[in-house]
């Protein structure tokens, strides 16, 4: 019996993911019983990672437009114009599941997958970045997890020769048993040469690109749309393994084909594979498209028709070429040592037909395969509004200096040089700001411009209130880029959650987008791309919500941008922002009074806009010294940051009577930041900030070689940098 004469039980049907009615759907469109290949192609298109269809109803409000926007969501990447006709071209997407099952492997071809999503729009990469969320520090995988995805992050990265400039680390329980994996890629290209995925012209070749198939990564976005249990090691086969060098090359030859003017369309093979990427490129063209699967290169003998469609090994390509540079493409890609084999063509019939070894495997309406996908309005429940933890009624627990040298060790705010030294983060040269500031930025060609690259998300705000969650994760990443002197242009998005079947975990997806919809609207930030990922639970145990939010921002000179360093003894310390004290959900009440409950701090993104705007305007006309937005952890915590950085400390006045010392140092109050100027320019900068209704006062001046509070022993800067570095070293070493 051939793989496509197996009889299609309900329990085969229930193996690739389809529920009943789903089924039903496919019998009802093609009007018989699918062949097993067919089954497989269907359960590849429909499944969450690669239909959205629990997602999509609610991504429809993002704003996704723009002066700057040359391409949003829909391609493989999305695109904005910097000017002088150049582009940026950027995304971010997960590798949860995989990552969690094979750590280095996960990761590293995460990072490839993200690298394709990018030159194959026609740019070539020129940062990375990525956002990982680890379990407890306690749990018994949690190290070997650590190790393994910061490994295969560093080992593709470094090994195909891009910069890996930026990032977060965060550690809870809740992602014991599910980790998060999201990579962020960032390349420049030609603004009148950007490459799509829309196939045009009836009997153009298909081609086959790059490294040959094999059998991993098989069901791989089947298993990244299903919760895990306890059996997710079993799912190792499902894994992708990656080859860097073979994606280096790949690069450079579809670079190349693509300046010889040899490309109609092009489409990285990613998740569903070979499915997904001929049946996008015939649907968005309005064409068919038939494939000859005796003509795929293949590492693996025997290989069946149902496996070469479903395998995600990884570097591959397909693309539509102009007949005509048909021979000069195929030397191109023989001179890089890749193959290259036209496996099928376009056809006007709108069906997608698959052959092997002389027999229809697969016979589909080619449109349908994508258009006619499952679209839920899944029922969804808006959590109770948590309250207000009054400032006042949280007792202090200890003294203000003794808060700050623990939290500075704990997990989530210990210095991540450990994770970030593994990456190469200066190759190419155009690093300008390197891990462990607000954002990265990284220079555009031989400048002055710049990009500046960051990731952010603050998932357990977004769990006490999933829609200023939202809001606050934007935020967020639109002070990061403002406080290195960045004008903020465009986000990318990676949207983590548990079952969406679940009302509540609906609830909370449905409530963050509508917060990052409300906050990109307000910021004039538009969403350009992203990926959703669902079903991030084990056993039922859902992690924190977390909309991973990736931000650009452009500088026109890269010379006067920001650091969060202070630069010398004398300088006036000024807070711009309101400061009431926010305790609830905050690092101090997690980690000093073992306290993990309130609501998170309100943002008010008109007040987020004008503080901003002020800061960046004392950056770009050189009056701002050092630069620090203020988030986890609050106002000590981003001082101590500052110290440490530059080894210089600062004395500080007195917290206001109205808000409770430990209240004022360690809240969370958002639209917050930290400048310093020059002590002559002060009153002008106070002055200034009056005039535009800025809330800004002075708490201090820069010096000496300790942090040092009205009533508290001096906290040494060089004890504090040795605790805050010294945690995740020993951890990792077994010592912690």
């Amino acid at each position: 019996m051939t793989p496509n004469n197996v009889k299609i039980t309900p329990a085969l049907v229930a193996e690739h993911g389809l529920k009943p009615d789903e089924y039903q759907r496919v019998l009802d469109l093609i009007g018989r019983e699918p062949t097993l290949t067919e089954l497989g192609i269907f359960s590849a298109m429909w499944n969450e990672h690669c239909s959205y269809k629990s997602s999509k109803v609610h991504l429809r409000g993002l704003p996704t437009k723009g002066p700057h926007v040359i391409q949003g969501p829909g391609e493989n990447a999305g695109v904005i114009d910097i000017g002088d006709g150049l582009a940026c071209v950027f995304k971010m997407e997960s590798h949860n599941h995989p990552s969690y099952i094979e750590p280095y492997q996960g990761a590293a071809t995460g990072v490839g997958g993200i690298l394709r999503d990018v030159f194959t729009m026609g740019a070539r990469p020129i940062a990375c970045l990525n956002a990982l969320s680890f379990g407890a520090p306690e749990h018994a995988k949690t190290r070997h997890l650590v190790s393994g995805v910061v490994a295969g992050i560093g080992g593709y990265g470094n090994s195909f020769g891009v910069p890996t400039v930026g990032g977060s680390v965060r550690f809870h329980n809740r992602y014991d048993g599910n980790i998060l994996v999201n990579a962020m890629a960032v390349g420049l290209a030609e603004s009148s040469k950007i490459f799509y995925a829309a196939a045009s012209g009836v009997g153009m070749p298909i081609v086959y690109l790059g490294s040959k198939t094999g059998r991993d990564g098989i069901h791989g976005a089947s298993m990244a749309s299903a919760e895990f249990d306890d059996d997710s090691a079993e799912k190792r086969p499902t894994v992708q393994v990656g080859d860097p060098f073979s994606e280096k090359l790949l690069l450079e030859a579809c670079l190349e084909i693509m300046e010889k003017g040899c490309v109609i369309a092009i489409q990285d093979m990613g998740a569903a594979g070979l499915t997904s990427s001929a049946t996008e490129m015939g649907a968005k063209g309005d064409l068919g498209v038939t494939l000859d699967l005796d003509k795929v290169p293949c590492r693996e003998e025997g290989m069946t028709a149902y496996e070469m469609m479903l395998s995600e090994s990884q570097e591959r390509m397909l693309m539509v070429l102009k007949p005509e540079k048909e021979k000069e493409a195929e030397a191109i890609f023989r001179k890089w040592g890749l193959d290259f084999a036209i496996v099928g063509e376009t056809t006007p019939t709108k069906r997608f037909i698959v052959r092997h070894k002389g027999e229809v495997m697969a016979d589909l309406p080619i449109k349908e395969l994508g258009d006619s996908a499952p679209e839920y309005k899944r029922a969804f429940v808006t959590a109770e509004r948590l309250p207000v933890i009054d400032a006042g009624a949280v007792e202090a627990r200890g003294s203000i200096a003794d808060a700050l040298e623990r939290l500075i060790a704990t997990p989530d705010l210990c210095s991540k040089r450990w994770v970030w030294e593994q990456y190469d983060h200066i190759i190419g040269g155009n690093t300008v700001q390197r891990p462990g500031g607000d954002a990265a930025v990284v220079r555009v060609l031989e400048g002055p411009k710049a990009l500046a690259l960051t990731t952010d998300v603050t998932p357990r705000y977004c769990e006490a209130n999933p829609f200023e969650g939202g809001k606050q994760a934007v935020a967020e990443c639109w002070r990061n880029l403002t406080a290195v002197g960045a004008r903020p242009l465009a986000i990318t998005d990676n949207l983590n959650f548990g079952n969406p079947e679940r009302p509540e975990i609906m609830g909370q997806f449905v409530g963050c987008v509508r917060g990052i919809s409300e906050a990109c609207k307000a910021l004039d930030f538009p969403v350009v791309s992203g990926n959703v990922s669902l079903y991030n639970e084990t056993n039922g145990k859902a992690i924190l919500p977390t909309p991973s939010i990736g931000g650009v921002g452009l500088l026109e000179d890269f010379a006067k941008s920001a650091t969060l360093a202070f630069k010398r003894d004398g300088d006036a310390i000024l807070l711009v922002g309101e400061t009431t004290g926010w305790l609830g959900q905050s690092i101090y009440l997690r980690e000093i009074c073992a306290r993990e409950e309130g609501a998170p701090p309100p943002v008010d993104l008109i007040e987020e806009r004008e503080n901003g705007d002020f800061v960046r305007a004392l950056i770009l006309d050189g009056t701002a010294s050092a630069v620090h937005d203020l988030s986890d952890g609050g106002l000590l915590v981003a001082l101590a940051e500052m110290a440490m950085a530059a080894g210089i400390g600062a004395r500080l006045d007195a917290p206001p009577d109205d808000v409770p010392a430990h209240a004022y140092w360690f809240g969370e109050d958002q639209a917050r930041y930290i400048v310093t100027v020059a002590a002559d320019k002060a009153d002008a900068v106070l002055a200034r900030a009056r005039g535009a209704s800025v809330l800004v006062s002075q708490i201090g001046v820069t010096g000496g070689d300790a942090l040092v509070l009205q009533g508290e022993r001096a906290l040494s800067v060089a004890n504090l940098d040795e605790r805050s570095e010294g945690w995740l070293p020993a951890y990792m070493a077994g010592e912690a």
